[in-house]
């Protein structure tokens, strides 16, 4: 019977913390350790947008990295001065380390002069993106 309880205990508390794990997956908030930290477009491998750069932290066997690759890529291309550029963390351990990035995929938002403003973890919605910009702007 103790056998039991432990089961159905561990499996609710694993059931509550997959929940909460996929509420949280692809929201895109602020983050309070990145204030005023800046990336430039040296440090990117790509040019800045006029008015905020999407910038994606990707690995090659990561299957929602290519659907974050598709939503940021068509809200580039439907907001105007909006770049997206995409890191493949793999190769850039120097720049996952150094901003805390922890899993695949990982979306910061950048305001124009190249500051982090938002950051994503998870595949993001569309929409969320774009209220991010709104506010990156």
């Amino acid at each position: 019977m103790t056998g039991l309880m432990v089961c159905v205990a561990v499996l609710a508390a694993a059931s509550a913390y997959g929940v909460l794990q996929r509420r949280r997956s692809g929201r895109v908030r602020v983050r309070g350790r990145d204030d005023g930290r800046r990336l430039g477009a040296d440090r990117l491998g790509g040019a800045l947008g006029e008015r905020a750069t999407l910038v994606q932290f990707s690995s090659a066997f990561c299957a929602p990295c290519r659907a974050t690759r598709r939503v940021l890529g068509e809200v580039a291309g439907l907001v105007p001065g909006v770049a997206h550029v995409e890191i493949d963390a793999e190769a850039r351990l120097d720049l996952v380390r150094e901003l805390g990035i922890l899993k695949t995929p990982t979306v910061l938002v950048l305001d124009a002069d190249g500051r982090i403003v938002r950051r994503a973890t998870g595949q993001p919605r569309k929409a969320d993106v774009v209220a991010a910009l709104g506010e990156a702007v």
